[in-house]
């Protein structure tokens, strides 16, 4: 075998790179709740787009996963801190997209029977799902503890929409008969499911960016309105110092 024909490594990814990788792997999670959302409310195809989007956040996991283990040595700590941050997203991101492929299947499996209660519902979990993951991968990309503090919060609305959606299908204190209970349930657990890992996601942002425990930051943003009015005072005396 000649030299020519041996097949050389290519060059190591960057530290941009790899956080720029992740970025766009936001992107497409929020894609795939997006493709969920319309899907759902619609019951278009738009929710195919939900396996290309699993495929595609696979290959990035990959993709991300390989490049880390080689670069993280060769960087500051601050950086090594962030790809670490980038495996966590990924872990978390790769799971959403199998979460948002298994509502896509079981919504097909309950076309035309799910009842417009049920479809409000779902179409409002999907909504925010895909807000979050806006919103969190403009935290990671703008390292801002703000906006992942939204996504925390938002969370508890998700929760609340699957506890109804499971009091009228599992409880039914009404003994009202319900269409595609079963499917409903699925859709409404991978729902919430991958609504907890976008939180975990902004977790994730809190504490690489500002090194303190996720209870820390949120106690700083639940100051009195007075308090924060004071903080404010003292942070503009200092910079007009």
């Amino acid at each position: 075998m000649s030299i020519a024909s041996v097949k050389q490594p290519g060059p190591e990814p960057s530290y941009h790179h790899l956080v720029r990788r992740t970025v766009e792997a936001c992107q497409l999670a929020k894609e795939a709740a997006s493709a969920a959302a319309e899907g759902i409310a619609t019951g278009s195809s738009r929710l195919l787009a939900s396996s290309q989007r699993e495929k595609e956040l696979d290959t990035l996991d990959m993709e991300i996963d390989d490049g880390v283990t080689t670069t993280i040595t060769q960087v500051a700590d601050s950086e090594a801190r962030e790809l670490l941050a980038c495996m966590k997203f990924m872990i978390s991101l790769e799971r959403i997209g199998d979460l948002l492929l298994s509502f896509a299947n079981s919504a097909q499996s309950a076309s035309g029977r799910l009842e417009p209660q049920d479809t409000r519902d779902l179409t409002k979990m999907a909504t925010l799902l895909e807000k979050m993951l806006t919103d969190v991968g403009d935290a990671f990309s703008r390292r801002d503890v703000k906006k992942a503090v939204e996504v925390l919060r938002a969370d508890a609305a998700i929760d609340r929409l699957r506890n109804l959606v499971f009091m009228r299908h599992i409880e039914n204190p009404e003994n009202i008969p319900h269409q595609a209970s079963l499917q409903v349930i699925f859709m409404t657990q991978s729902l919430e499911r991958a609504g907890d890992h976008a939180k975990n996601l902004a977790e994730e942002v809190c504490h690489f960016v500002s090194g303190r425990t996720v209870r820390h930051v949120l106690l700083s943003y639940d100051k009195p309105m007075e308090q924060m009015f004071i903080d404010w005072l003292r942070e503009r005396e200092k910079s007009s110092t």
